[in-house]
């Protein structure tokens, strides 16, 4: 992994030199208004390179989706904007060892775990993120004020987007991934299934809603800061029978020093409500099978403080992008889940500029995870893959994300999440719809239904 990270070509001039920051940092400085004015000359809204590469594989940035395609009706699966695409080469074990500069550890690691089966299909490269202008409005004010607490367990003066888009260090680029903007409130039904390695698996709905006072549009920092809310988050179990009726919420602060993530579950078996403080960093994610950690849920979430972050910087990696076929309301399951990983002829890959993030466990932490590496898409915010090591300082799980620009708000965010764990040759899929209704972004949530009272209503109907 090393040698790979030395390899890492940092293009962004917005970073010279990898840096590092652990808890006992205090301060945190924010970019000039000098800065902050390349956000509107070389670099998009975001932060992002608005220009192409050299040899022309990336394109410029030019505002990215702003309408759908023809025929596309809010409450669809989104349609396919680049249906006329065709695969432009195929990466498989024979050839994979041309590719290594832009494939991660770990996309090689699944190619030698399955060799007969696992392969790239290789698209055009669209550079399709796109935000509201309010959002861009919004990441252009937080840029010369948001700062992060002491220790970095939490922010000050941001609201709306990402606060951080000329990140500095380690820190400010994975919390651009966890406030990156996803609308004003969500409504999904978004299962998982966690396929034995003969392929069999059982499928675990869930209903989930997302409500996001930081990025209501007009938010205050300062209010947020006193109310202290980032988001809520609640999770019903719908099936198999066994498990429906189980229920999660969460309340995630904007400073988790002054007040930590409150989490709270309902047990069907003993029928009430119970404070769950343990919703949190390794602990086992719902229903998962032990395939996924809770601080893996959205490709990483939560509190940073157990790891040292380093911002390696920049580099050219082959992604999943503009996944719509994988996002198909034509597709089954059983479509998608195969033996050992997703069917990978549905999947569509692109190269794209990602960020590269480490984080380290820090010494007297406790964590099963012991380093990992983030991938992040610099048009989004969003980590496209990450490379994940055990105590061993082997490569343990690959976690990759499958996207697509959600037109109706617009945002690019996952269509659905894979987790791989190569000890057990087993891999857990998150966020699967395509047999369910598609996400409602317009529905106005009540945050009186965010309370562990409304949470004990849910688990019992």
């Amino acid at each position: 992994m090393r040698n790979n990270m030395n390899k890492v070509t940092v293009l962004s001039v917005a970073i010279t030199m990898a840096v590092s920051l652990s808890t006992s940092t205090s301060a945190f400085a924010k970019i000039t208004a000098e800065q902050a004015a390349r956000l509107s000359t070389d670099l998009t809204p975001l932060g992002a390179e608005r220009a192409g590469n050299k040899d022309g594989s990336i394109p410029a940035w030019t505002g990215g989706i702003t309408k759908p395609p023809a025929g596309y009706e809010v409450g669809d699966h989104h349609l396919d904007p680049y249906p006329d695409d065709k695969i432009e080469f195929t990466i498989t074990a024979k050839n994979v060892s041309k590719y290594k500069n832009v494939l991660t550890p770990g996309q090689i690691k699944l190619f030698e775990t399955y060799p007969e089966t696992f392969k790239m299909n290789i698209y055009k490269t669209h550079r399709s993120a796109s935000y509201p202008d309010f959002v861009y409005q919004a990441v252009l004010d937080n840029a010369t004020r948001a700062t992060l607490n002491e220790g970095g367990n939490g922010l000050k003066q941001a609201a709306v987007g990402i606060p951080f888009p000329i990140p500095e260090n380690g820190l400010e680029a994975i919390w651009n991934h966890s406030l990156r903007y996803r609308g004003e409130s969500v409504i999904r039904e978004a299962g998982q299934a966690a396929p034995t390695a003969s392929g069999s698996y059982t499928y675990v709905g869930l209903d989930e809603s997302l409500i996001l006072p930081y990025n209501i549009k007009g938010a205050s920092p300062t209010e947020l800061e006193e109310s202290n809310i980032l988001f809520k988050f609640k999770q019903k179990v719908t099936e198999p029978a066994r498990l429906a009726g189980s229920a999660l919420l969460v309340h995630e602060t904007m400073d988790q020093v002054k007040t930590p993530r409150q989490a709270w579950v309902y047990n069907t078996g003993q029928r009430r409500v119970r404070r769950a403080p343990n919703v949190a960093y390794d602990a086992p994610g719902t229903a998962s099978d032990g395939l996924r950690t809770t601080d893996d849920f959205d490709m990483y979430n939560g509190a940073p403080n157990r790891y040292n972050w380093t911002l390696i910087g920049k580099q050219e990696l082959l992604i999943p992008y503009n996944d719509y076929r994988l996002h198909s309301d034509k597709l089954k399951y059983d479509d998608i889940l195969h033996a050992g990983h997703i069917n990978p002829d549905l999947v569509r890959y692109e190269k794209h500029r990602v960020w590269v993030v480490e984080a380290n466990l820090k010494e007297g932490m406790r964590h099963i995870y012991k380093k990992r590496v983030f991938y992040i898409d610099e048009d989004s915010w969003q980590v496209a893959a990450t490379d994940i090591y055990d105590n061993r300082d082997e490569l343990y799980r690959v976690g990759i994300s499958h996207t697509v620009n959600y037109y109706e708000v617009p945002t690019l965010w996952s269509t659905l999440d894979v987790f791989h764990d190569l000890q057990s040759r087993r891999y857990i899929a998150l966020g699967l719809d395509n047999e369910a209704d598609m996400y409602d972004f317009k529905t106005k949530l009540d945050e009186g239904d965010y309370t562990p009272a409304a949470l004990r209503r849910d688990g019992r109907r």
